[in-house]
Order: C-alpha cells, then structure tokens, then sequence
C-alpha cells in the first residue's frame, strides 16, 4: 500500500497539517504508521477513502465514521479507469491531478495511467470505454510533454513508431517519449510509414544516438528501409527495442529496452553514458 508523508497527506485533503494532527489525536483516524526517525507515513488509501467521504458529509466526524465504515477507497488506476467506464473527462482529469500531488509525472504515469488503460483494455465489451481512455490519455500525455523542460542533454532519441492507433502500444510509445524529455533527451518520434527518404533526412538532422523501435507493426517488411537508413548513417546510432517491437529487435539481435518506459529510460542511460 502507497504511504506519503505529513505535508503531503495535507495537501490530499485540503487543510493544514495541524489540523491532520488534531483529527488524528481526537478521533483516531488517519492512523499514520511511524518510519524509523518516527515521522508520520499515512497511507494513501485511508487518505482517499476520508477525501471522498469529506466531499460526501462536510463534516470530519460523519467522513471519518464513513470512511472506516467503506473501508479504503479505491486504488488512483481504479479510479481513472471508473471515470473511463462513464466518459467522465473531469473525474479522469482530478484523478490525475490528485495523483500528481503525490506523485512524480513519471510515477503518475507508470502507476496511474497506464495500469488503468491495461486494465480497461482487458474488459469485455468495453470498446468505446477504452477508446475513450486512450484519447483521454493521448490529452494528457501531449499536455505533459509540453511542459517538459528543454533538453538538457546533447544526445538525440528517434522513436521509430508502428504502433496501431488508440491502442497500449501506441500510449506506450507517447509515455516513453515523454520520459526522455523530462530527462533532458533531444527527441523526434516519426511513423514507420515515412517514406525512406524522409526518414533518412531526419536522421541526419537529429544526428541521434539511439534509434528505438516501438509498437507491434515492427516487422522487417515494414521497417527494413529504415533501418538500412539507420546503418548507413555516419553517426552509428544504436538500435534499440521497446515492448512489442521484440519481434524484429530479436530476429535481428537488438537490444530491448523493457516493456515500462521508466525501465526503458534507465537502460538507454546505462547504454548511452
């Protein structure tokens, strides 16, 4: 179960740690577990399950007799894939503003976001619900990746992308462009369906040091003239594999990067340094 410190356990419920402190003292609940130096550490759960029962009564004695009596809200991806399942943009959009007073972007992302479109991607006879969260997803993602920092770094990242629309390979791929970005990487993500000539005047302009191939459309058929680009060019980038792109990157040797974008990110740096 996720657990955050005082200021933060606050700042979820809208009042000031002092007076976390007096409910806590006076009514017992929230009841922090201690870490070693003996600050408080309150879990997220029980911090959810009082928000929403605030919301409900307005009044801290009737939330905390609601909130023990629900028992722990539901998890952040449950409640963003709630908000998927009734087409709710303003429920989906809070849920993931009150993960991010809690959480990094990254965090947000792989703990949030993306287990809640897996999930609803396993629900039967929810198609329009997943689609509906994957452009919800492609929103938010795009909004996060323009407040990215500029790069900080002088090497370039192409993702070479075959993903299929609106699917978890496609928001797979946005993830993990945004993940380089706010690590200070130059990056260009292009579709495989580039004529090679185009393909190959970007890869001279971005002078990349890893090409990364992404999505399930990552066949020698598709992409073998890009690749011939990527061999040819006098850089030598390294050419890398992410999540369903191992079908080609293991016919042909190419490292994988992992199938979570924060994996991804910390092995193209151990490669790259």
């Amino acid at each position: 179960m996720s657990s955050v410190r005082i200021n933060a356990a606050a700042e979820l419920l809208g009042v000031s740690t002092s007076t976390l402190r007096s409910w806590e003292r006076r009514l017992g609940y929230p009841n922090p577990s201690r870490t070693p130096g003996q600050h408080r550490l309150y879990a997220l759960d029980d911090l959810e399950a009082l928000r929403d029962a605030l919301v409900e009564t307005g009044n801290i004695s009737s939330a905390v007799e609601m909130a023990r009596r629900r028992g722990p809200a539901p998890a952040s991806a449950q409640r963003l894939i709630s908000a998927f399942e009734r087409f709710d943009e303003a429920t989906a959009d809070r849920a993931m503003e009150e993960s991010l007073a809690l959480r990094s972007v990254e965090r947000s992302v792989e703990e949030v976001l993306l287990p809640a479109l897996i999930t609803a991607a396993e629900q039967p006879r929810r198609e329009a619900e997943f689609e509906y969260g994957c452009r919800w997803a492609t929103g938010w993602i795009h909004s996060a990746r323009r407040l990215a920092p500029p790069a900080s770094r002088p090497d370039g990242i192409l993702l070479l992308e075959s993903a299929r629309p609106l699917g978890l390979e496609a928001l797979h791929a946005q993830a993990l462009e945004l993940f380089l970005r706010r690590a200070g990487y130059r990056v260009l993500m292009l579709s495989a369906e580039l004529p090679e000539r185009r393909f190959a005047s970007a890869l001279r302009a971005l002078r990349p040091a890893a090409v990364i191939l992404c999505g399930e459309g990552s066949r020698l058929d598709v992409i073998g003239p890009h690749l011939r680009s990527v061999l040819r060019t006098p850089s030598s980038p390294r050419l890398l594999g992410f999540r369903a792109a191992r079908l080609v990157a293991g016919s042909q040797g190419v490292p994988m990067l992992g199938s979570s974008p924060a994996e991804a990110l910390a092995r193209l740096d151990a490669i790259i340094s």
